[in-house]
């Protein structure tokens, strides 16, 4: 079972504030993005720093199924991307 955690975040306010080597993503260049590029989702085991001290504070924290589920809705898989 998965047992990451991920978090929806701001693409404009909080991007700019994530420290890649204390999350799973490697790069703004390949972490997901909504369609319409405004949000991105954030996968970490353990809470990164700019959560637990509250620089980013994500819209939602989700589990792996609850993140395949979002994926999967027109908001982040739509063809408008």
């Amino acid at each position: 079972m998965n047992s990451y955690t991920y978090a929806i975040c701001n693409v404009s306010s909080d991007l700019g504030d994530v420290d890649f080597s204390d999350v799973l993503n490697t790069s703004s260049a390949t972490t997901r993005t909504s369609t319409d590029e405004t949000l991105f989702v954030l996968k970490y085991k353990t809470t990164p720093t700019v959560i637990t001290n509250s620089t980013i504070t994500p819209s939602q924290t989700l589990n792996h199924s609850e993140c395949l589920t979002l994926m999967a809705t027109a908001a982040w898989s739509g063809s408008t991307r």
